[in-house]
């Protein structure tokens, strides 16, 4: 039973009292007269404001939702106007199959894959030189499906049916001023990069790196590479040398793009240096510093540009790769991905269907093309005719939050480690963010807290939560915006795809391993260094009452009374960690190599009231580093930042005198969670 508020409540929250004086009243009306869902609508459209204090829309919340039934999970945050649902891309498609619901659309969109994916082509307007003959033939299995039977195309081509007056990219240099490209500037520029590849004698097929800040000319490089029928090869900006090198290794580059350093922070972040000492081939350099020296055989990107802004884009098979990126495993070898022609239709269709992209609006996620969320957010505006939001500067300070205001923002990604920062320095505070329709979230779980304080910076919109991988081209799982949004929570399976949960026995089931019910356009068919069967199908269980085969992700779900979804985290030793995937062997090889640790383990721990997952280090240690913990861990921190990722964050070390292992030798990291677990707080 809900009770009213006080007074008292209402100023400890941070509002002055003349103010708390006017709307209390307000507020215990709605509190006794209204349901749950009513009241919290009421609130939020007639008294929260953006500039309010966030302990008052926590307070109004939990008090609104006193009486929730917690088996139905997180109660909604945001509820669709019927004006919104008739508006959106979802609506339109139903409209068109005359459908009534959404989980009519699912279901007839897993039902009918083929005609599901032809209209969604269609709906895109990807272009092809030759059409396709059949959508998709099954001939050699579920696992390996050919899609686009017969076609030719060149997917970069797709992403300039845009007038070449509207606006294709709006950046901002940290320091600068508000720029713009439109989409002939753009397409001008790629077929450059294009033409630039083919006087240097570069051949479709052949691999070109890039690594470099997710910038406007970085966005130009990649759709040049595939224009001209090569394969971009992601690296991200952050890597050490060695990382780098091991990366253009995998994947036999044949040249490589960066720029002399990265400006963040006010910091010059030396980059080429690094891609000289990774013994990289030939490099493009973008330059800023006049001074700055070459390899023999390398050349400035002045040099290497071709003066000819026009170019015939290379037309290739459905499944000729276009970008291989990388993603770990539970081994200390990173996967080697390669996406194909088909791969950005599940990226442009994800963003139409569930982040409901219109043409003309903007979309920005701080994101690297390193992360597949980089090449993710180039299909997913540029084919949809939306446009790119870039800013160059560091997302943590309130210059972020001032771009996305003066850039008109209308969809923000995120992720849930980056709107913590915001919610712990209030740096975001008081800015006008009424453009953003919606949010986006992936990356790692989210904590509902931290997603409820999103919304509210825009006046209450959605968080669409937003889960799959580089292997899916996009979202096994997310949600909607015809749906009810509860923070931190999935509404659907990805249109065009379906899962089962399965417990430890196999069995269908509301909590356990979740499974991806193959096939769609997106998900994988190889991997360059590991057998693709093996990681994905191999001892995995077939679809119940059925002999379809399931494909492995290794993400834990819940399925909530309401049919909702809550992640429950991974399966394995793969960790996620401020949004990007590492194995826990990645780690430990870096670790071990130290001074003082004998071996270390290391975990992710989910904290208690959800968020994302924490580094912990389990180490053996020499007695004589066992008293000074605290520079032990600044070492092993360094460690990390040099050798794998600056934002790898230590939360804890703990020093133990074995580590437990199986009869087999294998360290048994699922004791040592669930000894944190037991014997520690977060």
């Amino acid at each position: 039973m809900r009770t009213e508020l006080s007074l008292e409540q209402i100023i400890a929250c941070g509002i002055e009292k003349d103010i708390a004086i006017e709307i209390l009243p307000q507020v215990n009306q709605w509190l006794v007269s209204f349901s749950a869902a009513d009241c919290w609508q009421h609130l939020t459209q007639y008294i929260l404001k953006p500039n309010h204090p966030f302990a008052l829309h926590e307070l109004l919340y939990k008090t609104a939702y006193s009486d929730w039934d917690k088996s139905q999970g997180i109660p909604p945050a945001w509820f669709p106007s019927d004006e919104q649902i008739q508006a959106s891309n979802i609506a339109a498609l139903m409209k068109e199959l005359k459908l009534n619901s959404y989980p009519e659309l699912h279901t007839w969109s897993v039902q009918h894959r083929a005609e599901f994916w032809d209209m969604m082509i269609q709906r895109l307007g990807i272009r092809f030189h030759q059409k396709y003959t059949q959508i998709v033939d099954l001939a050699h299995g579920i696992e390996s499906p050919q899609w686009l039977v017969n076609a030719r195309l060149n997917i970069a081509e797709s992403c300039f049916q845009a007038p070449e007056d509207a606006i294709a990219i709006v950046f901002q240099p940290e320091g600068g001023s508000l720029s713009a490209w439109t989409y002939g500037e753009l397409n001008a520029l790629s077929n450059r990069v294009a033409n630039g590849l083919v006087d240097a004698g570069f051949q479709p097929s052949e691999a070109i790196a890039i690594t470099m800040p997710m910038t406007a000319e970085s966005v130009a490089i990649y759709l040049g590479i595939i224009k001209a029928g090569c394969v971009v090869v992601s690296i991200a900006d952050s890597f050490a040398a060695s990382e780098i090198a091991k990366r253009l290794h995998l994947s036999n580059a044949k040249a490589i793009f960066t720029q002399d350093y990265i400006l963040r922070g006010g910091k010059q972040l030396p980059l080429y240096t690094k891609v000289v000492d990774a013994n990289a081939p030939k490099t493009i350099v973008l330059t800023l510093l006049p001074s700055l020296k070459l390899r023999p055989g390398d050349l400035t990107w002045e040099a290497f540009l071709s003066s000819n802004e026009q170019f015939d884009a290379v037309p290739l098979h459905p499944a000729a790769y276009t970008n291989i990126l990388f993603s770990s495993g539970t081994t200390g070898e990173p996967k080697a991905i390669p996406w194909t022609q088909t791969t950005p239709i599940k990226c442009a269709a994800d963003s139409y269907l569930h982040h409901d992209i219109h043409s003309g609006e903007v979309v920005a996620w701080y994101t690297n093309l390193g992360w597949m969320m980089g090449p993710w957010l180039i299909y997913a505006s540029l084919i949809n005719q939306a446009t790119i939001a870039l800013y160059y500067g560091t997302p943590t300070d309130r210059g972020y939050g001032e771009f996305i205001q003066n850039a008109g923002v209308n969809l923000l990604g995120v992720v849930p480690s980056l709107v913590s920062t915001w919610k712990t320095t209030g740096c975001m505070q008081g800015l006008d963010w009424t453009s953003v329709k919606g949010f986006t979230s992936t990356g790692e779980c989210s904590k509902p807290q931290d997603m409820l304080y999103l919304m509210s910076l825009a006046g209450y919109k959605p968080v669409i939560e937003y889960c799959g991988g580089t292997e899916i081209g996009g979202a096994y799982i997310t949600g909607t915006l015809v749906q009810p949004c509860a923070p931190s929570t999935f509404t659907t399976p990805a249109l065009g795809l379906d899962v089962i949960i399965l417990n430890a026995d196999g069995d269908p089931s509301d909590k356990g391993e979740v499974f991806i019910i193959p096939p769609s356009i997106g998900l994988s068919t190889e991997l360059l260094n590991k057998n693709h069967h093996q990681v994905y199908f191999a001892n995995t269980p077939p679809l119940p009452l059925s002999s379809t085969p399931l494909r492995r992700h290794g993400d834990q779900m819940e399925r909530l009374l309401n049919g909702y979804y809550r992640g429950q985290g991974r399966v394995d030793d793969t960790m996620n960690l401020g949004g990007i995937k590492v194995s826990s062997a990645e780690i430990e090889q870096v670790l071990n190599d130290k001074e003082g640790i004998c071996e270390a383990a290391a975990i992710a721990i989910s904290p208690p009231e959800g968020g994302p997952s924490q580094l912990v280090i389990y180490a053996v240690v020499a007695l004589d580093v066992q008293e000074n913990k605290t520079a032990l861990m600044t070492s092993l921190q360094a460690a990390i930042r040099q050798h794998l990722n600056p934002l790898f964050k230590i939360h804890d070390l703990v020093i133990i005198d074995t580590l437990p292992r199986t009869a087999s030798n294998k360290v048994m990291r699922c004791v040592l969670r669930d000894q944190y677990r037991d014997g520690k707080s977060l």
